[in-house]
């Protein structure tokens, strides 16, 4: 397992990071889709991926409505692992009762969240909070002077992004910077071969800030396993129950057929092609994967050790990305005279 920098913050995260979406899921509605993971399967699970190195792990108070937090927790007491030794991830802005201030982005929400998910993880602190998306009806200067001071309190070490546009991560780091806040370090966002949106804005943006990235969902909800082609689908898969998040089909079953021709030569599964892809891109720092079973998760570990070609490269992008948007297109046209 390799360690990377997370920006300049001289804080190194593994190449992967375990996210615990699976994690709980019983009586709490869509998650039940995802996975139901209970605490024998967590510890197991949660053995496995330290034992692999990895030391960065993701989780929610969303993730079954606090479920995933609460087995997190308990797992790691379980496994009497060393707090110092592990990276602990969650996030805040979900709805996670029907009280007016149980959601979004204030500083109530914000300072009450922190608190009840610490409980559940049973932690004195954690050290990512994830604003989770956006909240409308807060002010950016707000969301962020709060965020700022729960750093300040010591219960949060630092503090990243999911789901913003990025002209608004790079206001907020603006406000930021000339009010002596705590900036973000980092962006959880949607990235894999079939789904490249973040390379127009986003990544370009996160290169000029400093900004790691941590994709989610590489695997595209499980339609880059392998286990969707145009005969069929297996019935067991995730997506086959929750199909989440949106892609181009007809351009993800092309994108399949070239990412198993790759995974033959490399002896491997198209779920590990299609991870290595993401792990190797450009800004990428810590790739997150989840798993039902421990055999998906020995799996999704062993991708690192499969190092893409520039052929396998070329051949993933001449069916896999987007065209260029504008004002992208004609930034590049009128950047010419510069080369």
């Amino acid at each position: 397992m390799k360690y990377n920098l997370v920006g300049k913050t001289g804080l190194m995260v593994s190449e992967l990071c375990f996210g615990t979406m699976t994690f709980g899921g019983q009586n709490a509605g869509i998650w039940e889709k995802i996975g139901k993971l209970q605490q024998k399967e967590v510890n197991e699970m949660l053995s496995a991926v330290i034992g692999s190195g990895i030391n960065f792990i993701d989780t929610a108070n969303a993730y079954s409505f606090g479920q995933s937090e609460q087995l997190l927790g308990q797992g790691l007491i379980d496994l009497k692992v060393n707090r110092d030794e592990i990276i602990i991830a969650t996030k805040v802005l979900a709805r996670m009762n029907e009280k007016p201030n149980s959601t979004g982005l204030s500083r109530y929400h914000i300072f009450n969240s922190v608190e009840a998910s610490l409980k559940r993880m049973q932690l004195d602190y954690m050290d990512i909070l994830y604003v989770h998306g956006v909240d409308p009806s807060t002010s950016l200067e707000e969301t962020v002077r709060s965020l700022n001071d729960i750093v300040d309190s010591g219960k949060v070490r630092y503090i990243a992004i999911c789901n913003w546009p990025a002209w608004m991560v790079a206001k907020a780091q603006a406000i930021a910077h000339y009010r002596g806040y705590h900036k973000f370090i980092g962006l959880q966002y949607y990235y894999a071969a079939v789904s490249r949106d973040i390379e127009h804005e986003l990544i370009p943006m996160a290169a000029d800030h400093d900004l790691a990235i941590f994709p989610w969902s590489p695997l595209a909800g499980g339609f880059l396993t392998g286990k969707f082609t145009r005969e069929g689908a297996d019935a067991d898969s995730r997506r086959a129950n929750f199909d989440f998040p949106p892609i181009d089909k007809e351009k993800a079953y092309d994108l399949v057929d070239v990412m198993g021709e790759i995974a033959k030569a490399h002896s491997a599964s198209i779920a590990q092609i299609a991870l290595a892809w993401v792990r190797q891109q450009i800004g990428v720092t810590s790739t997150i994967i989840g798993a039902k079973t421990l055999d998906q998760l020995h799996a999704n570990i062993a991708s690192t050790e499969i190092q893409l070609t520039a052929s396998d490269f070329a051949k993933i992008d001449e069916v896999s990305p987007l065209p260029i948007q504008y004002p992208g297109w004609m930034v590049e046209r009128q950047s010419a005279y510069r080369k």
